[in-house]
């Protein structure tokens, strides 16, 4: 039995289903960050910035690198554990 079964309590693999969908997340949103800060400005960029008070902070890049920062504490974990044990 994984550590990562046991550090969760299931025994039927609920808990490391869960564990990798929380580690899936911050890479997938890296990915969509960069696929959107490399395919420029597209319609829903447009609709985005029409404010004129528009803050740095505002489009889809920056929402995505956000959301990746806000789902770091699982690899952070991962990597002050050591790792995934079998």
């Amino acid at each position: 039995m994984s550590e990562i079964r046991m550090r969760q309590g299931s025994s039927s693999g609920t808990g490391t289903c869960i564990l990798w969908l929380r580690l899936a997340a911050a890479p997938t949103f890296a990915a969509m960050a960069l696929l959107s800060g490399l395919s420029g400005d597209g319609p829903a960029e447009i609709l985005c910035l029409t404010a004129d008070h528009a803050s740095p902070l505002t489009g889809m890049t920056a929402m995505y690198a956000l959301m990746c920062a806000f789902h770091l504490p699982p690899w952070l974990t991962l990597r002050q554990r050591g790792g995934i044990r079998r």
